[in-house]
């Protein structure tokens, strides 16, 4: 009985993880078809979902630094990749 809790955190780390895949593969198709560019919309749709999942967390009362993966730990990976495709760009063409 001691491991069921254990079990229970891979699965729902498990959970956020494929979530948060098959969010990434819809922004990135919705990035795609963006008229002001693929960086720029992938920037703008990063930053809506951030919000989002921020949202989300407030809503569920989930804790930021938990021992399981959950929104919270969703809307870091989406602010950091929204700094980082945003540093993209701002890239000096060559």
């Amino acid at each position: 009985m001691a491991q069921l809790p254990n079990v229970t955190r891979q699965v729902k780390s498990t959970e956020v993880i494929v979530r948060f895949c098959l969010r990434m593969v819809i922004l990135v198709i919705f990035a795609a078809f963006g008229s002001v560019g693929f960086d720029r919309s992938l920037t703008a749709l990063l930053w809506m979902s951030t919000i989002l999942s921020a949202v989300l967390a407030t809503l569920e009362h989930e804790q930021p630094l938990a021992a399981v993966l959950n929104h919270w730990d969703e809307t870091m990976a989406y602010a950091a990749l929204c700094c980082l495709v945003s540093g993209f760009d701002r890239a000096v063409p060559v």
